[in-house]
């Protein structure tokens, strides 16, 4: 998501995504053009004695639209600060609160694998939008007769801070529910295997959400599921590997510089390409011989670069003129984990791996993808064993 930062609370950025500005006038115009049909509905739910025709009227719809809108986004902010604030206090820091498209987004640095602390921190959330409702009412219940503006405002966000709980609460992980229900199943399993069940449910749920909102053209509730859908299967996905990759080091997988194909950076474009056909390889590092001190890395080069020569200068090109010379370089003693997270945060298929100054070898997206599929296959996944319980 592109955002920007708007400011902190307790030390949390809080960042709105570029969607959240399309979003809220959306909801603003949603909330003005049915202000009549919620008016009504207050008046016959909660006795709200609101006087319709004062709040229908010239500019008053949109006005009141955008309060609304603004308060439930204020809602959701503190929903995500209490998702936060009780990470933080089990010790997890926090990256972000994001407003986007469809709601926000508390960005965890890590997240807990102790089952009651995952919990924990899943219900804050709901519990502090059930709490903003309950305020909203008191406050809608003080305010006088004779400002209806104010006592619908107050009284639609009371009703549609529980809703927000509510629906957080049902077992479509990752939201809210979802996490809760794969602390539970954790109790008694592996945090993988807790996690893969809980995602599938979570993607039924998805699916049954998305076919709903097709039925009733309801394109806010589509995009949910789609979200929702996506986000399962990453997370499950990245829990899977976690499991996998526990214990095992970058020089485990990694291909060592014994078999290493390098390349010369005084080697022609062409000469580079050629070599990619025969050796079936997209990416080299950059090996400079010297007299001296022998062999020395000062570059890798892929096939991206190597696509930015015309095909009819490509003999004039060498490797040094288009390698990057800003490696990202990990050690062999580092986690696997580790290496995937690097290679995801910075959209790159391989890593160096670099020991002492020296090249030692390299690891990259194949080498990964390989070796979970031998793990997985050979059964040592840790779907197995004891499960993680609380201290």
């Amino acid at each position: 998501m592109r955002s920007f930062r708007i400011g902190s609370l307790f030390g949390i950025p809080i960042k709105l995504d570029l969607t959240f500005l399309l979003v809220l006038p959306l909801f603003a115009y949603l909330i003005g053009s049915q202000i009549e049909e919620v008016a009504g509905l207050l008046n016959d739910g909660l006795t709200a004695g609101i006087d319709i025709g004062a709040i229908s009227g010239g500019l008053m719809p949109w006005i009141l639209g955008l309060t609304a809108a603004v308060g439930l986004f204020i809602g959701v902010i503190l929903h995500e600060l209490g998702h936060s604030l009780t990470a933080q206090r089990f010790g997890f820091p926090i990256d972000s609160i994001t407003l986007w498209l469809f709601g926000g987004i508390a960005a965890f640095s890590e997240m807990p694998e102790n089952w009651r602390q995952e919990l924990t921190i899943a219900v804050a959330g709901p519990i502090v939008s059930v709490l903003l409702g309950v305020g909203s009412y008191a406050l809608f219940s003080v305010i006088p007769a004779s400002l209806s503006g104010a006592r619908f405002v107050f009284g639609y966000l009371a009703i549609l801070n529980v809703a927000l709980a509510i629906f957080n609460m049902l077992p479509a992980f990752p939201m809210d529910g979802g996490r809760v229900l794969r602390a539970l199943l954790a109790r008694n399993q592996p945090y993988a295997r807790a996690t893969q069940q809980a995602a599938s449910i979570g993607k039924l749920f998805a699916i049954v959400m998305g076919l709903f909102g097709l039925f009733s053209l309801n394109i806010i509730l589509i995009g949910v599921a789609f979200f929702v859908f996506i986000a399962a299967s990453s997370e499950a996905q990245q829990v899977t590997m976690k499991a996998a990759f526990q214990d095992i080091t970058v020089s485990d997988i990694m291909t060592p510089v014994s078999e290493l194909h390098t390349v010369d950076p005084k080697a022609t474009i062409a000469e580079l390409i050629q070599r990619m056909f025969t050796e079936r390889h997209t990416g080299y590092p950059v090996v400079e011989n010297e007299a001296v001190e022998g062999e020395r890395l000062v570059g890798l080069v892929t096939l991206s670069d190597a696509r930015e020569v015309a095909p009819v200068e490509r003999e004039a090109y060498t490797v040094e003129d288009v390698m990057t010379t800003e490696l990202e370089t990990i050690t062999p003693k580092s986690d696997a984990m580790t290496a995937i997270e690097r290679m995801q945060k910075n959209d790159i298929g391989r890593l160096l791996v670099v020991e002492d100054g020296d090249l030692v070898g390299l690891i990259s997206r194949t080498d990964v993808m390989t070796a979970l599929d031998i793990v997985q296959q050979s059964g040592a996944v840790a779907f197995s064993g004891r499960p993680r319980t609380a201290d």
